[in-house]
């Protein structure tokens, strides 16, 4: 179609005539709303960004003679955190004397990874680094379905208070006469 009668066509309908193929022979052309068009796709890439996931690394650090319920506190975030779909990176920082006993850190280790196994997979053996030993668990699922998962939850405890809030109150009686 000519170029003149396809500007008279959009400016009959009130669209824009937007170029969709430039390199096309013929160029192709789409007549469209293009404000509106705009506006959806940018509505597109920010519900896109929402949704997008970073991967973080959370740290724990652990000293070989840990007292258990300072275990059990650790072993709490690092569920916590694997919960949240991060990977943690769990280091045992050795001092003085205990450094000639790695074997004390490597059994902790193991034994952190056997009671998360559930949740998480160990990423990268535990290795010595100096005065550390490190490992990094990583979550069996992924950040995304993660937080979708919070998502939920969260409007899930957010009807429930709405519903207990209208169920408390009573409703207004008629008068009688």
């Amino acid at each position: 179609m000519p170029l003149a009668k396809a500007l008279e066509l959009a400016q009959e309908y009130d669209l824009d005539l937007v170029e969709v193929a430039a390199n096309a022979r013929p160029p192709v052309c789409k007549l469209m709303d293009y404000g509106k068009f705009k506006y959806e796709s940018a509505m597109k890439a920010r519900e896109a960004r929402k949704n997008q996931a970073h991967t973080v690394i959370k740290e724990m650090k652990l000293r070989p003679k840990i007292d258990p319920h300072d275990y059990d506190t650790k072993k709490g975030h690092v569920v916590r955190f694997l919960k949240q779909g991060d990977k943690v990176k769990i280091t045992i920082m050795f001092r003085g004397r205990e450094q000639s006993r790695p074997e004390l850190g490597y059994r902790l280790l193991q034994r952190l990874a056997e009671d998360v196994q559930e949740l998480g997979f160990v990423e990268s053996n535990p290795k010595q680094d100096g005065r550390n030993m490190i490992m990094v668990l990583g979550p069996h699922k992924k950040k995304t379905e993660a937080m979708a998962e919070a998502r939920e939850a969260q409007a899930a405890r957010k009807a429930e208070r709405q519903g207990v809030s209208s169920v408390e109150e009573p409703a207004e009686e008629p008068a009688e006469a």
